[in-house]
């Protein structure tokens, strides 16, 4: 038996996963959680086989859950599945623990399929993402993908940002001082040629790297 945490902070989300994998043999849905911190103690508690894992959640949100789970949780394995399909999300999760991607725009027996192949210790990454971060490689960075150029903690504070969250509330979720969040702001602002974060919302929007039904 495949026992899975579904982690999502869109109850809607969640239950049509869970109807989609109640009728498959072999594998039980064992927990639902809403936010990365939450799924970490889950993981820590229960260790489920499987960690279905959303992106873009309050709190910590999904990277940082996964690189925490992949740490003290070894034996539990993160597939992601985010509307975020486009490079860098992909690697950066990847870089980070994740054992599987997928669109949400993927089919039942896509999800399925990744289920199961991950939890027999292979890696699974939709065709046609694989496809674009294997052209990324030769492409580098370049000004049709400005937010490459972003590490893993701007991306994660960018993506709280062009969520309306203010400079304390980021640093509270994150455990860094407003100092710090800031630094990493206008570090952002530099390597991406903005001056606030209005510019920085419109660049997400225009570059395809926000989920607007999260707005």
């Amino acid at each position: 038996m495949i026992n899975i945490l579904l982690v999502d902070d869109h109850e809607l989300v969640r239950t049509g996963i869970r109807r989609i994998l109640e009728d498959v043999r072999g594998m039980k849905v064992i927990g639902e959680e809403e936010s990365g911190e939450a799924a970490f103690q889950f993981c820590r508690s229960n260790e489920p086989d499987i960690v279905l894992m959303d992106m873009n959640m309050p709190g910590i949100g999904g990277i940082e859950a996964t690189k925490k789970i992949s740490r003290y949780c070894p034996d539990v394995k993160v597939i992601i599945l985010t509307m975020y399909a486009e490079d860098p999300f992909p690697t950066k999760v990847m870089q980070n623990g994740a054992q599987g991607f997928l669109a949400k725009t993927t089919s039942p027996d896509d999800l399925v399929n990744a289920i199961k192949q991950v939890n027999v210790g292979q890696r699974f990454i939709s065709a046609e993402i694989a496809q674009q971060m294997a052209l990324s490689q030769f492409n580098g960075v370049d000004s049709d993908k400005p937010f490459d150029a972003l590490s893993e903690r701007e991306l994660q504070i960018m993506m709280m940002i062009t969520k309306g969250e203010k400079v304390q509330d980021i640093a509270t979720q994150l455990n860094l001082s407003s100092k710090t969040v800031n630094s990493y702001r206008y570090r952002m602002f530099e390597k991406l040629n903005i001056c606030n974060d209005v510019e920085l919302t419109h660049l997400a929007i225009r570059h395809g790297m926000l989920d607007m039904e999260k707005l």
